[in-house]
């Protein structure tokens, strides 16, 4: 198991040789030791990206391709062991995790193949001795800041692009969940990745990111990481006007209409909601469900939360892990509390458990609260975690104005059968992805990302490449 940083195609540890601990959410127990690097090492990392760059994008689009292409076949490969170290460091359930390798492949696959589909174009000029040719180029030098929810897939998702562009790449992964990050890099160099192509840097993030924001040698960067922070980068950005991505928080509603297949509405809000015990930004965090079918999907959603099984994530058939770290238990369990104290009824208890000796308390039980009402934590704020909120609503107006009725616009869900009505209701949303009748609408072929206060810029398909090049006309005279 690499713990070093890949700078230039070196794996190295901090200048002072300070690291800092990795432990097993679901025990404690100290895993590993990784480089605390800083600024200098960042700086390093940003000139080897600089040094490999012009030979990276001069390749041709089938030369890039081949190494991502074997990149995803490597991990692949790889998927149960990656996937074990996945939730040794994270603690999912080892069937999400390895469920998440394959999501996290398919990003570089698909990347892969748009590389050969980046294209210019020629337009009609105005005169007969003059052409206008579009260019479209690589940014340049990039840089990724990703989450530790999904410590493979977030990166895959900024790295696969960027380098199918023809850029080259910094990425700092959550200190959280490095490992997942650093045995990425020992495949893409395993892959054909060139050195400096790719280079991770482990330490304290403000200082790590600081020396990406404020330096000019970086051309783009894409975050995944809370509104707050999104903010403070945005400012940083200002000083040399740098490219930014930015998936920030979510709020997702979850509307239920009288006509819905209830048995779906069920099955796909517990997909949803409660896989990676709640961890995930696009994660229901409110359910609306309309007045006609309100008491039938609150006692199947009931009887499915109730039935859920919490534990480690290597055990077999857990399907709630721990959560990540004190502080995530103790902002899950304030949402829960706040939610009963402003006059919520909890359907299905929950709360902080061990579920047997020898493990954290960072364990939560999945709860279910009925009464939703426009005061709580939990109707205003992401919770991160597998607490549940439902309200009733008469009309379709009524669970619009509910639904977007936030700051945040990242992900949204409705479940109907009319198909006038899905349309209508898809148009009103105001979020960046919505899952009409489909709780799972991720894939990599598909633009990700979010509006309002959840950000912008877009992972997914064609329109992740558009992120990393730029676009260059050429007034082409004198044809004559």
């Amino acid at each position: 198991m690499q713990t070093r940083n890949l700078v230039g195609g070196r794996w190295i540890g901090a200048d002072d040789g300070a690291e800092f601990e990795i432990d097993n959410p679901a025990t404690g127990e100290v895993i590993a030791r990784v480089p605390s690097c800083g600024a200098s090492e960042t700086r390093r990392a940003i000139e080897a990206a600089a040094a490999a760059l012009p030979e990276w994008r001069a390749l041709t689009a089938y030369e890039r391709a081949a190494p991502l292409k074997r990149l995803a076949e490597l991990m692949l490969r790889d998927r149960d062991r990656l996937a074990r170290l996945m939730t040794l460091e994270q603690g999912k359930p080892l069937a999400e995790s390895a469920g998440e390798i394959a999501y996290a492949a398919s990003f570089i696959e698909w990347a892969a193949a748009e590389a050969v589909r980046v294209c210019g174009e020629t337009i009609p000029a105005s005169r007969a001795d003059k052409r206008i040719v579009v260019l479209r180029q690589p940014v340049g030098v990039t840089a990724a800041i990703t989450p530790w929810n999904f410590p493979s897939a977030m990166v895959t998702r900024k790295l696969g692009p960027a380098l199918a562009c023809g850029c080259t790449m910094v990425v700092k992964p959550a200190e959280q969940t490095p490992l997942s990050a650093l045995a990425l890099g020992e495949l893409a160099a395993e892959a054909g990745v060139r050195a400096g192509v790719l280079n991770i840097v482990t330490g304290e993030p403000g200082v790590i990111a600081g020396e990406i924001m404020t330096n000019p040698v970086v051309r783009k960067v894409s975050f995944t990481g809370s509104t707050e922070v999104g903010k403070i980068l945005m400012k940083q950005a200002a000083h040399h006007v740098v490219r930014l991505s930015l998936e920030l928080g979510g709020h997702a509603p979850f509307i239920v209409f009288d006509d819905a297949d209830v048995h779906a509405a069920v099955a796909g809000a517990m997909a949803s909601k409660f896989r990676n015990a709640g961890q995930t930004c696009i994660c229901p965090n409110r359910v609306l469900v309309q007045r006609g079918v309100y008491g039938e999907f609150v006692r199947r959603l009931a009887a499915a939360v109730a039935a859920l099984r919490v534990g480690p994530g290597d055990e077999e058939g857990v399907q709630v892990g721990p959560l990540i770290d004190e502080p995530g238990v103790r902002k899950v369990e304030e949402h829960l509390g706040d939610a009963m104290a402003r006059g919520g009824r909890a359907r299905v208890e929950g709360g902080r458990v061990r579920p047997r000796p020898g493990l954290t308390d960072r364990f939560f039980k999945p709860a279910l609260v009925e009464g939703l009402s426009d005061d709580m934590l939990m109707n205003r704020q992401e919770t991160f975690g597998p607490v549940l909120g439902v309200r009733e609503f008469t009309d379709e107006r009524e669970a619009i104005e509910l639904a977007n009725d936030s700051r945040y616009g990242l992900a949204s869900y409705f479940y109907t059968r009319d198909a006038a009505r899905l349309l209508r209701v898809a148009e009103a949303l105001e979020y960046g992805i919505v899952g009409a009748n489909d709780a799972t609408p991720s894939t990599a072929q598909a633009p990700f990302g979010g509006v309002k206060e959840s950000g912008f810029g877009r992972e997914g398909g064609t329109y992740a490449m558009e992120e990393y090049l730029e676009t260059k006309y050429v007034a082409w005279g004198g044809l004559t």
